[in-house]
């Protein structure tokens, strides 16, 4: 088993190492040559490994992956993503230690979007593609490609797909987990291109096009601007970029039933109803109490949409700072750091599904009140919901709260107040990007002491992957035979 998941992780390394081509293609672009090695000493370590390793492992098959196995090689394959995504940001010189790249690192394929640089204007172009190329692969998955690319995962792939995304239903939309994650893949691929075009013709270049769509789709929020998106001071550009970090807000597998015609079952599907109405209501709140500050119907919506869908769907750009707004506005924006986006998104949080759970369990909770002998039960999709699901929602709920508190606890001890550390923890969890106060949208985590950092580091991987993937580890039954 251990040279089989060895083997597996090496592959997993080579596939990332391989997408170094796009940004040493954006470095030979703009001349920046002695950047490639920066890239290609990685890139030739990983082929060799798996090399070495698809020898080593040839005539060892495994039929099935157990449970455990699954989460210990979706934890150790994204800490060793993580690990290789810093040695260019390393050896590039772009950061001044270990700790500085791999936080980059994590939060670039968690795609949180929190960054420990003032500036990333001056920073080589490449640099910056990696940057935000790391939101891409970590959007959708990085073993969700391995398990797309990789047809001998097919029996152990739902395994480790279930250990890595996002929310409480986690099914197949096709027989073959390895057709799921193709189609997926496709459905990403495809929304990355239209936008780089919308982005193209509304007046960016073809590099800059592409890197924002990397941090777009995946609800990531590194950009090449000190600004963000409100550096490039386009309506258009920031519509485009709304729109899109919208659609990856919601569950991927509903644009596939879109495309196979069932679209019966999206209108029906319960999430995504309160998703809508959630980002309605809250845009056309901010949008009228900020009306005052900014006189302009047409600047007021714009930005609270922006706003209120970076937030939403965690992807974390900015294009105003929103500590600055009417108090009323900040408090909608902080609400939604408690929420997310949808189940089966690129984005993170607590997740819309979750809530909606709790809720309609709350609204039965009372009705039982009334009909102390009624028999209720909570309904998703016009589906009667399971009674575990309920208890599962409730447990993650618990280990969500705790692990933000803990993360809140860290920030103060390295000298954060405690709201900003409050939103710092949701942050880091909920892989949002900007929070409150010293760590709000204007503001970068480079200052913070280096043991804050390395938590951090923890909570944004434990939030990306579902809590339990990491937390598991901690409990004394997991290493039990």
């Amino acid at each position: 088993m251990f040279i089989f998941v060895v083997r597996l992780i090496s592959f997993l390394l080579a596939i990332i190492a391989l997408t170094f081509v796009i940004p040493v293609a954006c470095a030979l672009y703009y001349g920046e040559y002695q950047l490639i090695s920066c890239f290609a000493l990685p890139f030739v370590v990983c082929i060799l490994f798996a090399v070495v390793m698809w020898f080593a492992g040839k005539n060892k098959k495994i039929k099935r992956l157990s449970l455990r196995s699954g989460y210990v090689l979706v934890a150790v394959a994204w800490v060793m993503a993580c690990i290789l995504g810093a040695v260019p940001l390393l050896l590039s010189g772009t950061m001044k230690s270990f700790t500085d790249a791999l936080f980059e690192s994590v939060s670039g394929f968690s795609t949180t979007g929190a960054t420990v640089l003032s500036e990333v204007e001056p920073l080589p172009h490449c640099i910056n593609m990696w940057r935000m190329q790391m939101h891409w692969l970590g959007g959708m998955g990085i073993v969700v490609l391995t398990v797309a690319l990789l047809p001998l995962l097919d029996a152990g792939g739902f395994t480790l797909v279930k250990a890595e995304t996002t929310g409480p239903d986690k099914g197949k939309i096709t027989p073959k987990i390895a057709t799921t994650a193709k189609i997926l893949w496709f459905i990403y691929f495809g929304m990355t291109l239209a936008e780089t075009v919308l982005l193209m013709i509304c007046g960016m270049s073809f590099w800059d096009a592409l890197a924002h769509s990397f941090s777009t789709l995946g609800t990531g929020g590194f950009s090449s601007k000190n600004a963000s998106i409100g550096g490039y001071n386009s309506a258009s550009i920031e519509w485009v970029c709304c729109i899109f970090m919208a659609l990856s807000g919601i569950n991927f597998s509903l644009y596939f039933q879109a495309f196979t015609g069932k679209i019966k079952s999206i209108f029906e599907n319960t999430e995504l109803k309160v998703y809508i109405v959630l980002l309605l209501v809250c845009i056309t709140g901010i949008t009228i109490f900020i009306l005052p500050q900014y006189k302009s119907f047409s600047t007021a919506l714009r930005l609270a949409a922006f706003q209120v869908v970076t937030i939403v769907s965690t992807t974390g750009f900015a294009t105003a700072d929103f500590t600055v707004w009417a108090p009323s506005a900040q408090f909608i924006i902080f609400v939604l750091m408690f929420v997310g986006g949808c189940s089966g998104s690129t984005g993170g949080g607590f997740k819309v599904i979750r809530w909606v759970v709790f809720g309609k369990q709350a609204a039965n909770e009372m009705r039982h009140l009334l009909h102390p002998h009624g028999i209720f039960t909570i309904r998703i999709n016009n589906d009667p919901g399971r009674k575990d699901l309920v208890f599962s929602v409730a447990a993650f709920g618990f280990l969500y709260g705790i692990l933000v508190l803990i993360t809140t606890f860290v920030g103060t001890l390295g000298g954060l107040d405690l709201f900003s550390a409050f939103t710092g923890g949701l942050s880091m969890v909920g892989n949002i990007g900007p929070g409150f106060g010293m760590l709000g949208p204007s503001e970068n985590y480079g200052a913070l002491l280096p043991f804050v950092k390395w938590w951090y580091c923890f909570a944004m991987l434990a939030g990306r992957l579902e809590l339990y993937t990491l937390i598991l580890f901690f409990f004394p039954e997991f290493w039990k035979k």
